[in-house]
């Protein structure tokens, strides 16, 4: 069974509003089996609507559409679903009774308007929005399902959590499974020549993808089939054999993070942490503390920018930075030790490197950073050579450096 979603609204076509509806719709209903075939944005105009889904309806099975359900006058796709199924439009009294209920808790008065919102295609079946007052529509039609929901990103999903997709799902009879796993400090390139003769021998029914961003690789396995116990056995074998051949450079799979497994490691071992940060601009400790619970373990950091902060409130000492210069594992050492004295915690990270895109030498490049990580497991450091894309080097150092403290922990 094929999909498409079609997300209505002038808003999304001029970059107003981020179209994240359909990243989350295609995710749900590829888990019950469901592939997206197409996702369309379209303006509110009653010409494209009607458009879009008369080609959709030739491509797929079933077309999702959020968008255009509102009060006002620029929300028109009710009326013209009507026309499209050559309808008429009935008035619902459970959708009334919802709409009462919501403006009753806000406090407010039903103007005409929101009383129109309980009004819907005759041949459709209303799908209740209890967080919202219009409510959905679901359609059947020569073999083809159409639903129609707010563009309310909290309003969509619960629609399609509590109506849409147990709706599909009952009638779907593909299976899909998923796994990720995560990869660091390996590039896409690497990766495909290291399994290139494991991924060869995925058997038909499993694929592979490569989801790449800046420091990490993303390696997701899809199977597709209709028995879901026999698909996650196969998925989890050839996973097993993917660990075997590049094990070293997986830290985790689907939804994990490196700062919230480093934090989890940390807790273990009953350690603290803090972070000097130089090139990273306290880019690590913003990743650490965006985790839940994370004043647990981590004390704080100093973001030793200039070299004056990495001597007076680090304890770098000038010769080092004179004879090594600020970029060098000498420095960066003596940057993890001076936190650790300052803060008095049991591991630190520090980092110095030239993010760019000015500041580079021949001997020091645009990308050159230096790594430091120290526990009570040891010492260890690291030069690394990223890039010229400043953003990129300062999100790969940090990754860097978390996954060296990984490591060191583990």
């Amino acid at each position: 069974m094929k999909a498409e979603i079609i997300t209505i609204g002038d808003e999304l076509l001029i970059g107003q509003v981020i179209d994240t509806n359909s990243a989350w719709m295609a995710g749900q209903l590829s888990l019950i089996g469901i592939k997206v075939a197409q996702i369309t944005s379209i303006s509110d105009s009653r010409e494209h609507i009607l458009t879009a889904i008369k080609e959709a309806e030739s491509r797929v099975d079933v077309i999702l559409m959020t968008g255009g359900l509102g009060p006002t006058r620029d929300d028109i796709t009710k009326n013209t679903l009507c026309d499209y199924f050559g309808t008429k439009l009935v008035f619902n009294q459970e959708s009334f009774e919802n709409i009462e209920r919501i403006f009753r808790m806000r406090g407010y008065n039903i103007t005409l308007l929101n009383k129109a919102q309980a009004e819907v295609p005759e041949n459709c079946t209303p799908l209740l929005n209890v967080n919202g007052t219009a409510p959905g529509m679901w359609f059947e039609q020569n073999g083809k399902i159409y639903a129609s929901m707010p563009g309310v990103p909290f309003e969509m999903k619960a629609l399609m959590e509590d109506h849409i997709l147990p709706r599909l799902q009952a009638i779907s009879s593909t299976t899909i499974v998923h796994r990720t796993i995560l990869t660091q400090g390996v590039g896409e390139s690497f990766l495909a020549a290291k399994i290139e003769a494991w991924e060869t021998a995925l058997p038909k029914h499993i694929k592979l993808a490569y989801l790449p961003q800046p420091g990490i690789v993303r390696l997701r396995l899809t199977g597709s089939g209709r028995d879901k116990a026999e698909l996650e056995s196969d998925i989890n074998a050839n996973t097993d054999a993917l660990y075997e051949l590049i094990s070293e450079h997986i830290f985790g799979e689907g939804d994990d993070s490196l700062e919230l497994i480093v934090g989890n490691m940390l807790k273990q071992h009953n350690y603290t942490m803090a972070t000097a940060e130089s090139c990273t601009g306290g880019y690590i400790a913003h990743l650490i503390t965006g985790i839940a619970g994370s004043s647990d373990y981590f004390k704080g950091s100093v973001v030793a920018y200039s070299n004056e902060i990495k001597e007076n409130v680090l304890g770098v000492s000038p010769k080092t930075i004179e004879k090594y210069g600020a970029v060098s594992e000498e420095t960066v050492f003596e940057m993890a030790a001076g936190i650790i004295r300052q803060f008095n915690v049991n591991c630190a990270i520090s980092v110095s490197g030239i993010a760019g895109p000015d500041g580079g030498t021949v001997e020091k490049p645009v990308g050159t950073t230096w790594v430091c990580v120290l526990t009570p497991k040891g010492a260890e450091t690291r030069k690394f050579t990223f890039g010229e894309h400043r953003g990129r080097n300062i999100r790969r150092a940090a990754l860097a450096a978390l996954d060296m403290l990984r490591k060191q922990l583990g």
